[in-house]
């Protein structure tokens, strides 16, 4: 029988990756001196997350997709994705600039590599004081001016830089140039997909003094040239509110901040739901007995066949709540 699922952290070591894995979220069984990303869902092949508790604790969620199919996932959710899990959860320590890059849309995605594009939202966990990332640019940019720009090393000049603080939320669709700044800690939900195209690295060199890969031709045809307005997705923090944040085609993201015990009924979904802790502790409990304690930093997929929970919190909780629309 399905269950509220936990999963084993994946850690993955980036040349700008710092601390904050172990000593922010507490991950300090972190293998890495430098860690820059943990996924907590991962349906990438040769990345794929494995059960860490319960009875079904050592199953790949890969195994469990094959296995309980639509019961996982929900009807429509296991129609068009089939094996594949849609989306990828991971947090993100930027001890340094990450590299400015795009990710290419399904259609691109599907005809270069034959994978799904990547459409992503960003919800900041924790932001030094000035700490700064871009999305998108700062004015209307043809394709002739930023190939310039790059070819110039002047493309900082033509990025929207936005100023961060814990709570804000980005989202940023397939197409959009972006990168984040040093000092910032979030939360990414995206796609299933690990494609990325980079654009500038700021000239750094590894440990053997070599410059990352660049893929600054492939960019081209799959960025956005478009400036929108408002980069920052406005959104009402309200206390014991589930508060709408990101509604696209991928994912549905609700911010949930609660000081008292709230049921949560999903029968109206056909979908999984995935619940990410970005700010202190509570128990998920089924009708069914099942009990998972979440802090900031854990994440709970609760499967399609679950209807109900209760999330108990431990005094004040944040939690991103995210399903397939």
């Amino acid at each position: 029988m399905l269950y509220p699922l936990t999963f084993e952290t994946i850690f993955k070591d980036k040349i700008w990756g710092g601390q904050k894995i172990k000593t922010v979220l507490g991950k300090d069984f972190s293998p890495l001196p430098n860690c820059g990303e943990t996924w907590e869902i991962s349906g990438v092949a040769g990345n794929i997350s494995v059960v860490a508790e319960g009875p079904l604790k050592g199953k790949s969620l890969q195994e469990l997709l094959e296995q309980y199919k639509e019961e996982l996932v929900g009807k429509h959710v296991y129609e068009r994705f089939g094996n594949e899990f849609p989306l990828l959860v991971k947090f993100i320590d930027a001890n340094d600039d990450l590299s400015i890059q795009v990710h290419p849309d399904d259609k691109l995605a599907k005809e270069r590599h034959n994978s799904f594009g990547k459409t992503e939202m960003w919800y900041i966990l924790e932001a030094d004081q000035g700490a700064t990332l871009n999305s998108g640019f700062n004015r209307e940019v043809t394709k002739e001016e930023y190939v310039k720009a790059v070819a110039d090393n002047t493309l900082m000049d033509i990025l929207n830089i936005e100023k961060v603080e814990a709570g804000d939320v980005f989202f940023l669709p397939a197409g959009r140039v972006h990168y984040i700044g040093k000092g910032i800690l979030l939360a990414e939900i995206q796609q299933t997909s690990d494609i990325t195209y980079r654009i500038y690295d700021f000239d750094r060199t590894d440990d053997k003094g070599q410059k990352r890969e660049l893929h600054t031709e492939l960019a081209v045809d799959a960025i956005n040239y478009q400036h929108y307005d408002h980069y920052k997705t406005q959104y009402d923090q309200q206390p014991n509110h589930s508060v709408n944040a990101v509604t696209s085609d991928y994912f549905v993201t609700n911010v949930l901040n609660f000081d008292q015990e709230v049921l949560h009924d999903y029968t109206h979904l056909d979908s999984f739901v995935i619940l990410v802790c970005v700010g202190g502790s509570l128990t998920v409990e089924t009708g069914e007995g099942y009990r998972i304690p979440l802090k900031m930093g854990q994440c709970a997929l609760l499967p399609a066949s679950t209807k109900q929970v209760t999330l108990v919190p431990d005094g004040d909780m944040t939690v991103l709540e995210s399903y397939v629309p």
